[in-house]
């Protein structure tokens, strides 16, 4: 699919970029608002995006995806606007991680913080989780930040993380435990132990 409509932007289909735009818009922005302040900025950072997309389409040789490459245009758009506050973490983080035994072979909880919603009399329940989570988010160190975002939020693999932020595997791996466990522990102070 996106190879189709990759081929027809190139033919100058202008309906074909308002579906490519359709397509992965959301996502972007989605992803926009975790490196910058506001919401304001992040669409800004997308537009930007999208028209170095469009400098740039004859030189997408496609040696990874289309979605990867969008991504990895918009974390460098991102990072060199300059409007993204500012935070450092020693690259020897010795603050200590919660206890392996809390998550599976995958890296996902053994148990959830809290119970997904099930009825619509929960629903303020959900939105005051959501904003401690946000909250919480906001409080990890950039690249853990980053990782646990487009890994647990945006849905990416291991290996599209990987590609869109130029980092190793094996950087990605201990970045998303770190980060997943710092999130954990500030949202077991949050809402209790019985996460």
């Amino acid at each position: 699919p996106d190879a189709e409509l990759l081929a027809r932007v190139r033919e100058g289909d202008e309906q074909a970029f308002v579906a490519l735009v359709a397509r992965h818009h959301s996502a972007m922005l989605h992803l926009a608002r975790s490196f910058v302040p506001s919401a304001a900025v992040a669409e800004e950072v997308v537009q930007d995006t999208w028209v170095a997309v469009l400098k740039g389409l004859e030189n997408f040789e496609g040696r990874s995806t289309l979605k990867t490459w969008l991504l990895q245009i918009l974390v460098n758009r991102a990072r060199s606007s300059g409007v993204r506050e500012h935070r450092s973490v020693a690259v020897g983080d010795a603050t200590p991680v919660v206890d392996r035994a809390r998550f599976d072979a995958s890296g996902a909880w053994m148990s959830p913080p809290e119970h997904w919603v099930e009825d619509s009399d929960d629903r303020l329940l959900a939105e005051g989780l959501a904003a401690e989570i946000r909250e919480s988010l906001e409080q990890l160190p950039e690249r853990q930040r980053e990782v646990v975002m487009l890994r647990d939020i945006d849905g990416l693999s291991g290996q599209e993380v990987c590609d869109a932020l130029e980092i190793s595997e094996a950087n990605q791996r201990v970045l998303l435990h770190r980060g997943r466990s710092r999130l954990r522990a500030a949202l077991e102070l949050q809402l209790g132990s019985g996460c």
